[in-house]
């Protein structure tokens, strides 16, 4: 299986935490789980973090069972509302930046 993580470093604006969570779920998540191929979709809110670490609000974890279905995902129009959504959100509620990594996973199964 293979994963592709989105962290979004940075900071939610003051006050705005809750609506960029409550956004996130319902503007972007369904476009998220309607990627072609996925085999599923994690979205995880910071609670915590270690001391001096960087604040992550929101790391998404959207994974997939090949490489190659990454790249119909990344391609295909879902991905596309799903973009826009989260660029709109990101907008309203987030300084920052998103950066992307793909990862295999090893090791024993869910």
């Amino acid at each position: 299986m293979i994963t592709r993580f989105a962290l979004f470093e940075g900071y939610v604006h003051p006050g705005k935490t809750e609506a960029f969570r409550a956004a996130v779920l319902k503007e972007v998540l369904p476009h998220w789980k309607s990627f072609p191929g996925v085999l599923s979709v994690k979205v995880c809110f910071e609670t915590e973090r270690d001391e001096g670490a960087p604040e992550l609000p929101l790391i998404l974890a959207i994974s997939y069972p090949d490489r190659a279905v990454i790249d119909v995902a990344l391609s295909s129009p879902q991905r596309a509302l799903a973009k826009a959504a989260m660029d709109s959100i990101l907008e309203r509620f987030f300084t920052g930046r998103a950066h992307h990594h793909i990862t295999q996973a090893h090791g024993a199964p869910d």
